[in-house]
C-alpha cells in the first residue's frame, strides 16, 4: 500500500519523483508529498492532500523544487486522517505539519508500513523532549531514528540498526540525513523496496512501475536489510551493520507493459491481455505437450507423497483457489483445504507434515499471506508459491515457486493476473492427477488440447463485449445484486461480485444457489437482480430451480452459461454465453463477462475504475 519513490543524481529530482509517483497511483492513496534536497542544508517539503495531480499544480510539475536528491510518497491513511499534517513526508524536528516550505532537521523520510508499537516509542521519546505534530506513527519512526542518530554519535548506520531491532510491525523507509546531503537510505521489513542504479544515478521504489523507464536491472532490499544510496552505487547492509553482496535482477517486461496502450482505463486493457497472460503461463511449464514442473521444483517423487493441500491467500486470490480446490481434488485425488490468509495464523490450524502450502498473491508481498507462508515453514511444512512478481517476498521464501507470467497489473482491480493464477493451479492439478496415477494418458491428452484452447476461447468472449455493455447499463443504478452458482460456479460467483463491489460500489454477494433458501431470498423484492452462474452439467438444473424461486419473488434473472444451453432462454431475462470448454476449467472462460460487468458499470456510473475508493492495489500490512 501507498508507493515511495527516491532519486539521487545528475538530473532535478522533483520531476523524476513525480514521475515515479505517478505510475504507482494504482496503489491506492489518499495524499502525496516530497522532500527534496539543494545543497548541503536546504530541504524543501511540499505536501498536498487527495490526488497527485494537486502536488504537480503545486510544484509547477517539480520544476520549482531545485535539487538532485530527494524522495516522495504516496499515502494510504492507517494511523491519522488525510490531511496536509499526517501526508508523508516526516521530519524529526516539530515544523512540518504545514505541508510546504524549507525545514531544517536532521532527519527526513517517508514510510510504508505500520508500526505496531508507536505508541510505547512515542511515550519514549516525549521524554527524552521531543514533540509531535502529527497523528502517523511515521513521525515516531522518523524521530526514533534522529534520536539513536544523535545519542550515539556513530552515524546511519548505527541508528537505522538500532530502529530496526527496536521497532515491530512492517515497513519501508527512506531517509535522508542532514549531515549527508547527497546520500539516501533505505530500509525494509515486510514491505518491498527496490532499487535500480544506472549511468551513475540511483532511483528507488516500492514497486518495478516507477523506476522501469530508467533501468531494468533492480536489486530487491532482503528482510531486515537496509541500504546507503548515493548516485550510481549503493552498499548494503545487514542488522549487524555488517555490508552484505546483493545481485541484481533484470526486469524482463518493458515499460509499454505499464501504459494504457491506447485504452480508457488499465482495467479494461488487462483485461484484453488476458489471453496473453494465460497462454503465457501455460506456455512456462507446458513442453512438448506435457507438464514440466521442473522450473517450479517439484519432482514426481514428492508429488507422490502429498498427503494434503492448503491453499492460503486473500482476496481475488483466495477466490482462485476456492475454484482450483473442486479441480484438483478430482483430479488428482488429495484432500484440499483453502484458507482466508488473514485468519490462518490466528486460529492455530493443524497442519499435516506430509502436505502442501500454496500461498497465492499477485504481488508477492501481500502481508496475511506471507505470514503465513512463514507460518507454514516454522512448522515446517513443505510451501509453494504461486506470484507474478519475480524476486518478491513470497517468491523469496517459498521452497517452491509457480511464476505467472501476467506481466505488471496496475488497475486495483485485478483480471489477468486472477486469470494466470487459475491457468498455473489447472497446471498443478493435472500433472499431480497424472503422476499420481488418476489421469490415464489419453485423458492427460485431452485436459492437456482443452488447456491450450482458453486463451482463444477467452478471445472469443471478449468478442461480444457490447452485449455486456448494454445490460451494464441498465444495472448501472442498481442498489442490490446477488451472484449464485454451485461448486465452480460458486467460486466463480465469488469473483464476480467482489469485481462488481469493489469498482461500482453497488451492494453485491454471492451465494453457494442452494443456500438461498436459507435466509438470504427473504432480501430478493421486486426487480432485485439476481445472476447464475450455470456451466457445470451436474449442476446446471438445481441452479436453474434456485433462480427461479428468485424470479417468483420479483428478481430480474441473468444466466451466464455455455452456448448450447439455449432452453436457459425460458426461464431467465437475459442470457450471456461462453464457449464450452472442459467443465473444469470453464471458471476461466465465465469470469470474463463478470469482469466486464463490474467493469461497464463503473464505466457508466462515471467513477475511477482503475483507482477504487479506499482500496490499495497490493495490501502489504494487516
Amino acid at each position: 500500500m501507498c508507493g515511495i519513490v527516491g532519486f539521487v543524481g545528475k538530473q532535478q529530482a522533483a520531476p523524476i519523483l513525480l514521475d515515479g509517483l505517478s505510475k504507482l497511483e494504482y496503489r491506492g492513496y489518499d495524499s502525496a508529498g516530497l522532500a527534496v534536497r539543494d545543497g548541503e542544508k536546504n530541504t524543501e517539503v511540499v505536501k498536498e492532500v487527495g490526488r497527485l495531480k494537486n502536488l504537480i499544480e503545486k510544484t509547477d510539475e517539480g520544476k520549482a523544487l531545485p535539487g538532485t536528491c530527494g524522495i516522495g510518497h504516496t499515502r494510504w491513511a492507517t494511523h491519522g486522517v488525510p490531511s496536509k499534517t499526517n501526508a508523508h513526508p516526516h521530519v524529526s524536528g516539530n515544523c512540518a505539519g504545514s505541508g510546504s516550505g524549507e525545514v531544517e532537521s536532521d532527519v527526513v523520510g517517508v514510510h510504508n508500513g505500520i508500526i505496531e508499537n508507536y505508541q510505547e516509542l512515542k511515550e519514549k521519546l516525549l521524554k527524552h523532549g521531543y514533540q509531535f505534530y502529527s497523528q502517523t506513527d511515521t513521525e515516531v519512526v522518523i524521530k526514533l531514528v534522529d534520536y539513536y542518530y544523535k545519542k550515539y554519535k556513530l552515524g546511519p548506520v548505527d541508528a537505522i540498526a538500532k530502529t530496526m531491532v527496536r521497532v515491530r510491525g512492517s515497513y519501508a523507509l527512506e531517509l535522508m540525513f542532514t549531515d549527508y546531503p547527497d546520500e539516501i537510505w533505505v530500509a525494509r521489513k515486510d514491505s518491498p523496496m527496490i532499487l535500480g542504479i544506472t549511468d551513475g544515478e540511483s532511483y528507488i521504489a516500492s514497486d518495478v512501475p516507477a523506476i522501469l523507464k530508467y533501468t531494468r536491472n533492480v536489486y530487491y532490499i532482503g528482510n531486515l536489510e537496509f541500504a546507503r544510496v548515493r548516485a550510481g552505487e549503493a552498499v548494503f547492509y545487514d542488522l549487524n551493520g555488517d555490508a552484505v553482496q546483493k545481485d541484481s535482477v533484470e526486469i524482463t517486461w518493458d515499460a509499454e507493459a505499464a501504459e494504457k496502450g491506447g485504452y480508457e482505463h488499465f482495467m479494461m486493457k488487462e483485461i484484453h491481455e488476458q489471453p496473453k497472460a494465460v497462454k503465457d503461463t501455460l506456455g512456462s511449464v507446458l513442453k512438448d505437450g506435457r507438464i514440466d514442473l521442473s522450473t517450479v521444483g517439484l519432482t514426481d517423487e514428492e508429488i507422490k507423497a502429498i498427503t494434503s493441500i492448503t491453499i492460503v491467500a486473500c482476496g481475488s486470490a483466495w477466490h482462485v483457489g476456492m475454484a482450483n480446490q473442486y479441480v484438483i481434488e478430482d483430479l488428482a485425488g488429495i484432500p484440499v483445504r483453502v484458507e482466508l490468509a488473514s485468519e490462518y495464523r490466528y486460529r492455530k490450524p493443524l497442519m499435516d507434515k506430509t502436505g502442501i502450502v500454496i500461498v497465492i498473491s499477485q504481488s508477492g508481498e501481500t502481508a496475511d499471506s506471507l505470514a503465513a507462508l512463514r507460518l507454514a515453514k516454522e512448522k515446517g511444512i513443505k510451501t509453494l508459491a504461486i506470484v507474478n512478481v519475480v524476486g518478491s517476498s513470497i517468491a523469496r521464501e517459498a521452497d517452491n515457486v509457480f511464476y505467472t507470467l501476467a506481466g505488471p497489473e496496475i488497475s486495483v482491480a485485478t483480471t489477468k493476473a486472477y486469470s494466470a493464477q487459475m491457468m498455473a493451479g489447472y497446471c498443478l492439478a493435472l500433472q499431480f492427477g497424472y503422476v499420481r496415477g488418476l489421469v490415464d494418458e489419453a485423458a492427460y491428452k485431452t485436459y492437456i488440447s482443452e488447456l491450450e484452447s482458453i486463451p482463444e476461447k477467452i478471445e472469443k468472449v471478449l468478442e461480444d463485449k457490447e452485449r455486456i455493455q448494454w445490460f451494464a447499463a441498465k444495472y448501472a443504478n442498481a442498489s442490490d445484486i446477488f451472484f449464485i452458482g454451485r461448486g465452480i460456479d460458486y467460486a466463480i460467483s465469488l469473483e464476480g461480485s467482489l469485481k462488481l463491489k469493489e469498482i461500482s460500489y453497488i451492494h453485491s454477494e454471492a451465494y453457494a444457489a442452494g443456500e438461498l433458501k436459507h435466509g438470504t431470498i427473504s432480501l430478493i423484492e421486486d426487480n432485485t437482480l439476481v445472476i447464475g452462474v450455470l456451466t457445470q452439467p451436474d449442476l446446471y438444473e438445481k441452479t436453474v430451480s434456485n433462480m427461479v424461486e428468485c424470479k417468483a419473488r420479483g428478481a430480474y434473472l441473468c444466466g451466464l452459461t455455455t452456448f448450447g444451453r439455449y432452453e436457459i432462454e425460458d426461464s431467465v431475462d437475459f442470457v450471456t454465453y461462453v464457449p464450452k470448454v472442459d467443465e473444469h476449467f470453464v471458471g476461466s472462460l465465465a469470469v470474463i463477462p463478470l469482469q466486464l460487468l463490474g467493469y461497464y458499470v463503473s464505466v457508466a456510473k462515471g467513477l475511477d475504475v482503475d483507482k477504487p475508493r479506499n482500496l490499495a492495489k497490493s495490501v502489504t500490512v494487516e
